[in-house]
């Protein structure tokens, strides 16, 4: 009795637990661009340095999960071994993005500031991200319980994401942007969200319990080759990653930027239309979420997988027709269809992201068949070590796209306009 009342209310305090989080995440990952776009005035020069430096910082980050996960593992403390690395690093996540995005720096000066900044959100968001996605083989052994932690998570992860998608664009561009001006805006919204981060974070710090069986046994010394031979061993986890790889790079092109500015620049400078884009773009994966549990008791994942390829592949098919070929007269209607072909590859793209959590995580006694030990945390760090991979490949893309189609010439317009506004010479209106 006591484990079903248990594993009930882990089912409810951990997926609460990332609501901040995916806030917090949204912005900075899928806005800093845009705010450095569209406020800080860089020249291609500096826009190409910045660039460099997120390039430079996902591959730092990604080789940097399996070594925090590595340290996790051998962490001991009467808290567990996850929970003080969720404090800390939420804390700390929370006030380097803070400093992100409440900084009056142009030019060189800001990307030099931005390099530190940047490098320390990927040491700090780490900490919290690899602890946190790391308790779920700890919550559950059942392969339906982790189908369960994963839908369940992976929905409030989405309502973090949705609520940041649309209220941030809508309050930081056009008639609705906080303060007159888009600077002043996206510092006020860093504050609110990196107040809520930590907040939510407190229902899983201080409301769940998980398996510490762990605890009776001396950790293990640190080790890069345990590290490299957990990858190298694991045939499974090796596959699974690279199908993943690819997944992340298609799956983040039009939240990574790319979308933003198309829609910026053929709809108008107004959050609403990009609001409405993300935001319900997001809404289907909301829906997978919830009924994943069930599909995935009535078919394979491997017929499951073919049915979400066509689907996302009609979705993106769509959105490249309207893009292409669709006048902007009617911008409206535009960005209604543009929506819906989106709303189509995120729910493709998210049923096999989730298919990929889920595999992730049954590796875990893979690899203790394989080597004698689970490996939780240093398995777990899997997912984001080939997300942030993924993003490097995104930023990549946006950036040579951006100079292939003379982008900063007009962002250092907007971003005249944006000094202008924030001096009262001109209105947002």
């Amino acid at each position: 009795m006591e484990d079903k009342k248990t594993l009930k209310k882990n089912l409810i305090m951990f997926p609460l637990g990332t609501v901040g989080r995916d806030m917090i995440y949204n912005l900075f990952t899928n806005f800093i661009f845009t705010f450095i776009l569209f406020t800080r005035g860089l020249n291609a020069a500096q826009l190409g340095a910045v660039s460099a430096i997120m390039i430079g910082a996902r591959v730092f980050d990604a080789l940097n999960d399996p070594i925090m996960g590595n340290i996790i593992e051998r962490t001991r403390t009467r808290w567990g071994k996850y929970k003080p690395w969720l404090v800390i690093g939420i804390l700390s996540t929370s006030l380097v993005v803070y400093a992100a995005f409440n900084t009056t720096l142009t030019g060189w000066k800001f990307v030099w500031f931005f390099a530190v900044i940047y490098f320390l959100y990927s040491i700090t968001y780490t900490m919290h991200d690899i602890s946190y996605w790391g308790m779920v083989p700890a919550l559950g052994t059942d392969a339906h319980v982790r189908d369960q932690f994963t839908a369940r998570t992976n929905l409030f992860a989405g309502i973090g994401g949705t609520l940041a998608g649309f209220f941030i664009p809508m309050l930081t561009t056009g008639s609705s942007t906080l303060g007159g001006n888009t600077a002043f805006a996206y510092g006020r919204v860093a504050l609110i969200v990196c107040i809520l981060a930590p907040a939510f974070l407190c229902f899983t710090i201080f409301g769940v319990r998980e398996r510490r069986d762990y605890g009776n046994q001396p950790p293990a010394p640190f080790s890069f080759k345990k590290i490299i031979n957990v990858f190298k061993g694991n045939d499974q986890l090796v596959w699974i990653a690279v199908i993943f790889l690819f997944q992340q790079i298609g799956n983040n092109i039009v939240l990574g930027g790319m979308g933003s500015t198309f829609i910026y620049f053929d709809l108008g400078y107004e959050g609403g239309f990009y609001s409405n884009f993300s935001t319900f773009g997001l809404a289907a994966t909301a829906v997978l979420m919830v009924i994943y549990p069930m599909l995935a008791s009535k078919t394979t994942r491997k017929s499951f997988m073919k049915k979400m390829l066509i689907v996302s592949a009609a979705g993106y098919g769509l959105m490249l027709l309207v893009g292409l070929f669709m006048p902007s007269g009617n911008a409206g209607l535009k960005c209604w269809i543009l929506t819906f072909g989106y709303m189509a590859a995120n729910f493709g793209n998210y049923g096999y992201y989730l298919i990929m959590m889920i595999s992730i995580i049954n590796t875990v006694e893979y690899n203790e068949y394989l080597h004698g030990e689970r490996e939780e945390a240093l398995v777990a760090s899997v997912r984001p070590f080939i997300t942030k991979m993924g993003s490097a490949v995104v930023i990549a893309i946006n950036y040579i796209t951006y100079l292939i189609c003379g982008v900063t010439g007009y962002t250092q317009q907007i971003s005249d306009f944006e000094q202008q506004t924030s001096l009262g010479v001109l209105t947002e209106t």
